[in-house]
């Protein structure tokens, strides 16, 4: 391999901002951020989601106001009884 072409690979923290989860992994990532993580001091990249808050891991999935959402559509666009038929047939 070429001298000097490649990313510096070393172990970074991971921080989860929303759910305060720390996790150590190697990466190239460039930070100047750094943090002591089980007595040792590594550099540290802030993300806002990762598999501790993400509601596809969590099983924590938003609902849905679909109730609100028709109620909405039918307000702005009427209901069936009211809508004027578009085309006639002969």
């Amino acid at each position: 391999m070429k001298k000097g072409i490649h990313p510096d690979y070393r172990e970074v923290v991971f921080h989860d901002l929303s759910s305060d989860y720390k996790f150590l992994t190697r990466s190239t990532v460039q930070t100047k951020d750094t943090i002591e993580f089980e007595g040792q001091t590594y550099p540290l990249v802030k993300i806002e989601v990762s598999s501790q808050s993400h509601p596809f891991y969590t099983g924590k999935n938003v609902l849905l106001d679909t109730a609100g959402r028709v109620d909405k559509f039918r307000k702005r666009y009427g209901t069936k009884e009211n809508a004027t038929p578009t085309s006639t047939q002969q």
